[in-house]
């Protein structure tokens, strides 16, 4: 069964009064995630990939130089899918319960965690994401380039934020801190979060 673009978990417009517009997802969502997927497809028609599931392949290809074009795709399939679910409108804000008190454990402070995710989104040099992770129970953030994810370093995903320029440029130009303060603010989909710790 051919690889699928999952329906974003909102409508095209739902976050402009949170700082993202719908013509950013026209593009983002519509075509360059589409492209990912529609890409994907036509490089695993016929080969033992066909019928993994994504996270499968995203781990078997990331060893593999051969197969660098194919990882290249389906973690952005997979990374995109997580983005969309990483935001929510009217999110952001303070989180509470068991991910407050672990993000405190960890970070010492929310304001540190920010601090912290915001200097890893900020400094990620080209393309790339910011994440928050749990590692061994414990959780840290990370950055990473391109496509590459923390799936293929063992680490469970427990928030990400897209930094590629598509992500927005529309929006905000060249003013990628302005993009990572609108998205704590208010797009984050803390219950997401605290859903994905709660399998860790």
């Amino acid at each position: 069964m051919a690889f699928q673009q999952p329906p974003l978990p909102f409508d095209f417009g739902a976050l402009e009064p949170y700082g993202m517009s719908g013509r950013t997802f026209e593009f983002h969502y519509g075509k360059h995630h589409k492209a990912y997927v529609d890409n994907l497809n036509k490089l695993t028609q016929d080969t033992e990939l066909a019928d993994k599931s994504l996270e499968d392949v995203i781990r078997i290809s990331f060893s593999d130089p051969s197969k660098a074009g194919i990882f290249n795709n389906a973690a952005q399939v997979w990374n995109h899918t997580f983005f969309w679910n990483s935001l929510k409108p009217a999110g952001g804000g303070v989180p509470t319960g068991e991910l407050a008190a672990r993000l405190e454990s960890a970070f010492g402070s929310f304001d540190e965690f920010k601090k912290q995710f915001s200097t890893a989104a900020a400094t990620q040099f080209g393309s790339g994401w910011a994440w928050l992770v749990s590692e061994g129970g414990t959780l840290k953030v990370t950055k990473t380039p391109n496509a590459e994810n923390p799936l293929v370093h063992g680490q469970v995903p427990l928030l990400t934020l897209d930094v590629w320029e598509h992500a927005y440029y529309l929006d905000f130009q060249n003013a990628r801190p302005g993009f990572i303060e609108n998205f704590l603010s208010k797009l984050v989909n803390w219950d997401f979060v605290a859903q994905n710790l709660a399998t860790v």
